[in-house]
């Protein structure tokens, strides 16, 4: 029924007939690909996806005619593998890890004030939450590590998600006074002997806040003239974009920054061994990162009693309450950053009370065994007891 004072416009390829009162709007017709090379770019994502899932489907059903197959079918859901197992085997359960829901807004992306995503950005988030929801859609379950990367999916299929970490090894990971560290030229550090200021990255990059982190060290040097800082990460871009002419952040950033490079050290990637001693003979342990998912580094450096200052960034915020178990800083605020530093290295005896509830709070809510302990449970009651997990996960 027509009601006045409504303007109705159909948009459309073609129209076979006019509809009183609707004004008639026609798009171009689409031919394929090459008539859009854009919409082409975005579409290898998801056709990159689809090519992955029918390749895992394919490699179940052979499994399932050799009387191979699985009793239950644990996956991550970001990259296309999850698809179609279960088209392939609707009667095995299958547990979907939940990592990273795109978005425009209230993310990574759009974070830094430079970066505000165009309409053609915003497509291709969208194009890249394709195979996790249509995953999603088919499984039995689904598992993020945290409550806010949880937060990330939409609400129609939040129900389905349970929070579990992975779980950090508290019995590995742990506080040690007499910890040392020799270096290639033979020094050794004690904590505190320097004060040593630490960050780790996958690589030293924005989303983690590198350039935010060597200028507040490049400031704090000249007025601690003893500490040493220690940047533990890759030269590539894991994250992001590549900084301006290409290469490396580090080189990127060093070329405008004066430092005293005695006093800075870039060992790269190192092993995970090397990585506990660092935490554990840490002054203070920066750790900056976009809204985006939370690293197991900053959880093992708290194990290990390490004074994490953080960005308060939703990711971080979950973890660390600013003065209980740690302080947090404005991510670009490179002088509260620096401020900050400055008081830990003066005041070290202050935050004792702060590195130890940075302990307690790993062993509370990331203790390993904990946690795969919750991992298990999930487990048995997606191959038991589906509704028990509906319930479950409905008030997580």
């Amino acid at each position: 029924m027509a009601q006045s004072g409504n303007e109705v416009t159909l948009v459309t390829e073609t129209v076979d007939q006019r509809i009183p009162s609707v004004r008639v709007v026609r798009h171009r017709a689409e031919p394929g690909p090459r008539a859009h090379p854009q919409m082409a770019r975005h579409l290898a994502i998801p056709d990159h996806h689809a090519r992955i899932g029918h390749r895992v489907a394919e490699t179940f059903d052979a499994m399932a005619h050799q009387g191979q197959a699985p009793d239950i079918i644990l996956g991550h859901i970001g990259w296309g593998s999850m698809m179609f197992v279960k088209d392939v085997l609707p009667r095995v359960p299958a547990l979907g890890y939940c990592e990273f829901y795109y978005r425009a807004e209230g993310a990574d992306v759009g974070f830094a004030p430079e970066d505000q995503p165009d309409t053609e950005t915003r497509k291709r988030l969208r194009l890249r939450n394709i195979a996790q929801l249509l995953s999603l859609e088919a499984m039995d379950g689904g598992i993020s590590p945290t409550s806010w990367q949880r937060s990330l999916y939409p609400d129609d299929v939040r129900w389905h998600i349970a929070v579990c970490h992975e779980g950090i090894d508290t019995r590995r990971f742990r506080p040690d006074p007499s910890a040392s560290l020799k270096l290639p030229d033979g020094r050794v550090l004690k904590a505190g002997d320097p004060p040593i200021v630490t960050f780790v990255a996958r690589d030293l990059e924005p989303y983690r806040g590198f350039p935010q982190a060597l200028e507040a060290a490049a400031k704090v040097a000249r007025r601690h003239t003893d500490a040493l800082f220690v940047f533990v990460g890759g030269d590539g871009v894991s994250y992001g974009a590549p900084p301006p002419g290409g290469g490396s952040w580090k080189e990127h950033l060093l070329a405008s920054l004066e430092i005293p490079r005695e006093r800075f050290l870039f060992p790269g990637v190192v092993p995970h061994s090397v990585l506990r001693q660092l935490y554990q003979i840490s002054s203070a342990h920066l750790y900056l990162t976009y809204p985006f998912v939370l690293s197991w580094s900053v959880l093992e450096a708290m194990a290990c009693g390490a004074l994490v200052i953080g960005s308060d960034t939703a990711p971080v915020q979950e973890v660390i309450r600013s003065g209980r178990n740690g302080l947090l800083v404005p991510f670009f605020d490179t002088d509260a950053l620096t401020n900050t530093i400055v008081d830990v290295l003066q005041r070290p005896a202050d935050f004792r009370e702060l590195r130890a509830a940075a302990r307690r709070t790993v062993e509370q809510r990331f203790n390993q065994e904990d946690c795969l302990a919750r991992q298990m449970a999930l487990i048995g009651q997606v191959t038991g007891q589906g509704e028990i997990f509906r319930r479950e996960t409905e008030s997580a």
